[in-house]
């Protein structure tokens, strides 16, 4: 007898991120002694999400190729350093408003500056990915090679520093990426070991997931209802209209731009290692963690049904005739999601 438990957790958007998430915060909730009560390796689980995604940075990093063709620099490029840019003009915003703390009260209670930023600062690749395949044309799903630098907590340290806020030691900034660039390093320096490597990025996704969730408090999650929804919606239109303008600036359609409008998976993981590294964000990093999950599952339902209705308006666009347009390096398929 078979259960088909994968794919329904996969029927969940973003399921193999949030699904794991909410069992671990379902126990740390209501079975809070139980990392205690086992110890061991069971215990390590619930707090070893450090360590966890130490590893899967070294995955994600090993699947990124160096090579790329000019059009792929260019639109990957272009994509990257605008999602950046909206993330840091926000956090520029917020940061003045808000500080480190998040909003302790009201409507707004846990919206912080931290939340903004790491949920507008990296894509859902594998969603990209699968909507170029469908909606874009060939050579767009190789700009996620260059997107992908977007992934891990070191771009919103950048930010959230450069937006004024507390700094981080040049020491921890590059502790945040040397996973992914020895990641980089070895995955093109032996093929077979990008192949080997890049494989196990999907199985660490629910673990580390887990881990987050045992350290949040469910009786907050209350909080993220309204909120996480209206920050889901935000980051689809303050990040897509943006990216449309960009990638019809780089010669696109406007699809490539709208299907990067999304919030990874593993971006929920960015607020309790930003909090790891500068305790200034530790108040944040709880409420952050469940609003940018939010964003998550929001953007991955909304993002596939705009792009589907950009590429009815503005159509698929076609790869130059001629053979001019160069046949694209696609990473290895992550599931990021």
């Amino acid at each position: 007898m078979q259960i088909p438990i994968k794919r329904a957790v996969e029927s969940v958007p973003g399921g193999m991120m949030v699904v794991p998430l909410m069992v671990g915060a379902l126990i740390a909730t209501f079975f809070p002694g139980t990392p205690k009560f086992f110890g061991s390796f069971t215990g390590a689980l619930f707090s070893g999400a450090l360590t966890i995604l130490a590893v899967f940075y070294v995955c994600m990093g090993a699947s990124i190729d160096f090579r790329a063709t000019p059009y792929i620099v260019k639109k990957g490029g272009t994509l990257l350093i605008v999602k950046i840019g909206i993330a840091l003009i926000l956090g520029l915003v917020f940061g003045r408003v808000l500080g480190e703390a998040p909003v302790a009260a009201g409507m707004f209670a846990g919206l912080s500056t931290l939340a903004v930023v790491a949920s507008m600062n990296d894509t859902n690749g594998g969603l990209y990915m699968a909507l170029m395949g469908q909606y874009g044309r060939p050579r767009d799903v190789g700009a996620y090679t260059v997107m992908s630098l977007e992934s891990g907590p070191f771009l919103t340290m950048v930010t959230l520093g450069v937006a004024g806020l507390s700094a981080f030691p040049w020491q921890t900034l590059v502790g945040a990426v040397l996973p992914l660039l020895v990641g980089m390093v070895i995955g093109n320096l032996d093929r077979e070991m990008r192949a080997f490597l890049s494989r196990a990025i999907p199985v660490m996704i629910p673990f580390f997931a887990f881990a987050l969730g045992a350290g949040l408090d469910l009786t907050k999650v209350w909080q993220a209802g309204l909120l996480g929804l209206a920050m889901g919606v935000a980051v689809v239109v303050a990040t897509g209209i943006p990216l449309f303008l960009a990638d019809r600036l780089t010669g696109g359609t406007g699809v490539a731009g709208v299907a990067a409008a999304s919030t990874a998976g593993n971006a929920a993981a960015v607020p309790a290692i930003v909090a790891a590294a500068n305790p200034a964000y530790a108040d944040a990093a709880g409420p952050a963690t469940i609003l940018v999950a939010a964003c998550v599952v929001v953007t991955a339902i909304l993002v596939p049904v705009v792009t589907a209705w950009t590429a009815r308006v503005v159509g698929r666009g076609e790869d130059a005739p001629d053979g001019s347009a160069e046949e694209p390096i696609v990473p290895a398929p992550v599931s990021r999601a």
